[in-house]
């Protein structure tokens, strides 16, 4: 398990942009449980949507892809010296509005990797149902 202390020694993120807040479980190499916990004073919910709070979509994916970068990247011995950016995104689905009490459990899995690209399998869960989904291409690059 990792809280949000660990994970800011991996990522390079910060607030407001920093969209993980504890790490559950890791398989090195091939999957990562994270967590996400959706409070109402998120900075984006100002705008989106006055009177009826949603999560962007875009930014559970990019949680998601967060929780993925701490896989990929905690067993880099010169993480500072790397990022991971976004690559792709494939057959992204939103089943459910994400709202403020909400937390989101991130499932990610390894499809396939290589020395410096992954393809991961990425799912958002609400109390067990499914809200998200999406394949993640990736890319570690140099700073």
């Amino acid at each position: 398990m990792m809280d949000v202390t660990e994970i800011q020694q991996i990522l390079p993120h910060r607030y407001p942009f920093l969209l993980v807040d504890r790490i559950l479980e890791v398989e090195p190499g091939k999957r990562i449980v994270g967590l996400k916990n959706v409070t109402v004073n998120e900075e984006f919910f100002q705008g989106h949507f006055p009177g009826k709070p949603v999560m962007p979509g875009v930014l559970i994916i990019e949680a998601m892809a967060q929780v993925g970068g701490v896989l990929l990247l905690r067993e880099v011995p010169d993480r500072d010296q790397k990022l991971v950016y976004f690559m792709g995104i494939d057959e992204a689905r939103f089943r459910k509005p994400v709202v403020p009490g909400d937390q989101i459990r991130f499932e990610l899995e390894v499809l396939k990797r290589k020395a410096t690209t992954c393809k991961l399998q990425g799912k958002a869960f609400v109390d067990g149902t499914l809200v998200a989904e999406a394949v993640i291409l990736s890319a570690m690059v140099n700073r």
